[in-house]
């Protein structure tokens, strides 16, 4: 094919909360976009630039080089920040900016290519207000304009078979400037080195394949939001011989060390490795997976993946022990989170209100950490769940906040993104700002089983049961020891009710049943599958056993505001728990 190319830097901006700004004042909003695309496309053209498309909310530009489009997008963050002064802060219209450079592909006036969709997932990643640049932008730039960049290290995105080095401006204004100097916060997750593994027997030339796991492993668990991943680099000095985990844990001030070794006999290979504390030096979690010498990439594969499966929950059930054993008085703000994810879903009145407890504690200790207040966003939205709220109106707006509260700490923050995109769904039928805060939790964090997860009822609700079960099964197969898997498999009862697969959906609430019987939300969903199938005699148990944990409830009450897009879909919802013999 005779296809045209070219080289440029691009530019996309995206408003952010512009659905919800839309449904509040939809001629306003339309008047303010105008305004300021207008002036975005003014200084496009001033800084040398061409608009190529406005889809929505949306603005793409290419310029002829990275200095000129990043010179752009901060004169349209100061521009739109000036012109936001003069507005309410809830009328506000704060686009988010990403700037990459590539080759490009031409038709016509459009373009595309790999280098468009990174400068997409870039524009994602960034907080309202700001601007987030690929590596290489930033070391175009950094040495010719006065900005003060922050490094958010490797990056996988969505999309990009690749990982994607990010930087961070500090602009005046935006979400980051108001908040603490590292929205990172590593300090608050725990810390893991991955140590170059041993292979026995075999001379130089052969590492690679133990290079190869260790690159594979380390950038499995860098996507993971709860961990703070040394790399390679420095842990490099480690190859050969036994070393001491405990050094290890001190020169790197690292809390925890994946260690392993590869022995090879005639055609067999077997991979060991094992996670240890360096405080305590014991050893927390181990594995080891065997296979023939020709199946050395999948054995590769098959470890990195069990490895990123087992190791988060392995380290998060460790950090609440650590957290449980410290006096009251030396909790900082992380212990006193994870003591409040403990509490949370125990789903008892007395260990949830503790839980609340450990939040507001959490953000007193330190108020830029955004974890405590996307968790307090889902108690509100629990505790209206459970029927346990005695002002729904009050506690859904609680919800809301405290979700942008978390956002506007750490806007790259997965588990914030991805609650405050259930918030969405599941409280204000913003369906499609929903879907925007998931997309950029799974940019910032592929492997976040916590944001494919809580995607998934989401999609059910608007129609896709399909895609809210596929959502579901991946979550699982990410964190398949997760104690709170129970909400997964209620994700995944729910998708196959709605689809209309019964039998499947009841094994799937059955089991959350069994693993959480104090949850309503699988509740109601297990008392309706059983009517609909016909099995009304277990329906009415199960009604019984809602009926004691939420003595209000009404299914009309409850369905007129439920999160069904399709009016029809909560009519059904209806008839079945009402033939599951719950009051109207």
């Amino acid at each position: 094919m005779n296809v045209e190319r070219r080289y440029a830097a691009i530019l996309s901006a995206d408003a952010k909360g512009y659905s919800r700004l839309m449904a509040d004042d939809e001629v306003g909003t339309v008047r303010t976009l105008i305004t300021y695309r207008v002036a975005m496309r003014g200084l496009v053209t001033k800084f040398r630039g061409r608009v190529v498309d406005t889809p929505g909310d949306n603005l793409l530009a290419e310029f002829p080089n990275a200095v000129d489009a990043v010179e752009c997008a901060l004169a349209i963050q100061h521009t739109l920040r000036e012109e936001n002064a003069g507005l309410q802060a809830h009328r506000r219209l704060e686009f988010r900016i990403g700037v990459n450079v590539g080759d490009v592909v031409v038709e016509g006036d459009d373009i595309y290519g790999d280098a468009v969709n990174v400068t997409a997932r870039l524009e994602a990643l960034a907080d309202a207000g700001g601007l987030c640049v690929s590596g290489i932008v930033h070391d175009i730039v950094a040495p010719k304009l006065p900005v003060t960049w922050e490094s958010f290290g490797t990056r996988m995105v969505k999309n990009i078979d690749r990982p994607v080095q990010v930087y961070r401006a500090r602009l005046p204004g935006s979400s980051t400037a108001l908040v603490n100097d590292s929205p990172l916060r590593p300090s608050y997750r725990p810390s893991i080195a991955v140590l170059p593994f041993r292979e026995l027997g075999v001379g130089e030339e052969h590492h690679y394949f133990a290079d190869g796991i260790v690159e594979d492993i380390i950038g499995a668990l860098a996507s993971l939001p709860d961990l703070f991943v040394i790399s390679r680099n420095s842990t490099a000095r480690f190859r050969g011989g036994l070393v001491d985990v405990g050094s290890v844990g001190r020169d790197l001030s690292v809390r925890y060390v994946l260690s392993g070794s590869i022995r090879r006999a005639g055609d067999r290979i077997r991979i060991a490795s094992e996670l240890a504390d360096t405080d305590t030096e014991s050893v927390l979690w181990s594995d080891r997976v065997e296979g023939h010498s020709s199946e050395l990439f999948e054995l590769q594969d098959k470890l990195a993946q069990r490895t990123v499966t087992t190791i988060a929950p392995s380290v998060q059930e460790h950090e609440i022990r650590r957290a449980m054993a410290k006096r009251p008085e030396s909790l900082n703000a992380y212990d006193l989170t994870l003591r409040g994810l403990d509490l949370l879903y125990r789903l008892r009145r007395s260990d949830f209100d503790r839980a609340r407890e450990m939040f507001e504690k959490s953000i007193a200790a330190d108020p830029g950490y955004a974890a405590p207040y996307a968790l307090t966003a889902i108690w509100y939205s629990i505790r209206a769940g459970q029927g346990w709220s005695t002002d729904l109106c009050a506690d859904f707006e609680q919800a809301g906040l405290f979700a942008e509260a978390a956002l506007e700490r750490d806007p790259l923050d997965a588990r914030a993104l991805a609650l405050g995109g259930h918030i969405r769904a599941f409280i204000f039928h913003d369906y499609a700002g929903a879907f925007a805060l998931f997309d950029r939790a799974l940019a910032a964090s592929p492997n976040s089983s916590l944001a494919w997860i809580r995607s998934s009822p989401a999609y059910t609700y608007v129609g896709e049961a399909a895609e809210g079960k596929r959502r579901a099964e991946i979550g699982i197969r990410l964190s398949p020891f997760d104690p709170h898997l129970f909400y997964a498999h209620t994700a995944l009862g729910f998708a196959c009710y709605t689809s209309g697969d019964l039998d499947e959906a009841a094994t799937w609430c059955r089991r959350a049943m069994s693993q959480n019987p104090k949850f309503t939300a699988n509740l109601r969903f297990l008392a309706a599958i059983l009517a609909a199938a016909g099995r009304f005699e277990e329906a009415r148990d199960v009604a019984r056993a809602l009926l004691e944990a939420e003595p209000d409830f009404h299914v009309d009450k409850f369905c007129e505001s439920y999160a069904y897009k399709d009016p029809a879909r909560r009519a059904a919802l209806a008839a079945d728990l009402k033939n599951a013999g719950l009051p109207a």
